[in-house]
């Protein structure tokens, strides 16, 4: 609906426009609850891994160092996933909303084959975040790129 002004009558007319206001399909609704659903629990477990390598860093390091990485990536990797969350949630850039996808993709499956040569079974928490990426960067081109 729009408003618009009728100098005969001098008072404000309401026009019914159509195109403004579509309902969604029941695929989009769908595909709506399936990306915002996959984007908020990749969102939750990049958090929470970003608090964990800042707020208890005695814990991450060991683990890093038993995995076989350097200790000096904790707090710059930290901060990438909070970056990565802000543009993949803004959109306000297509370049930077693809290099964080390709950055959590990365970082996931270093993970997962580092857990999975240290053979110390914490490689399902990789396994969830790689699905959860594949299904938010899916359905993103779904949603966003039509």
């Amino acid at each position: 609906m729009a408003l618009e002004y009728c100098k005969e009558e001098w008072r404000f007319v309401i026009i019914a426009i159509p195109h403004i206001y579509r309902p969604l399909s029941s695929m989009q609704k769908r595909n709506k609850i399936i990306y915002w659903t996959a984007t908020g629990l990749l969102s939750l477990l990049m958090v929470f891994s970003a608090g964990m390598y800042v707020f208890n860093h005695e814990l991450v390091s060991a683990t890093f160092v038993r995995l076989g990485f350097p200790t000096y990536i904790i707090y710059p990797l930290a901060t990438a996933k909070i970056l990565g969350l802000i543009a993949i949630w803004t959109r306000k850039s297509q370049t930077l909303k693809e290099w964080a996808y390709a950055g959590f993709f990365f970082d996931f499956v270093l993970a997962l084959s580092a857990h999975l040569i240290a053979e110390d079974g914490e490689w399902i928490p990789s396994v969830a975040a790689l699905i959860l990426i594949l299904i938010s960067y899916r359905w993103s081109k779904k949603l966003f790129e039509q």
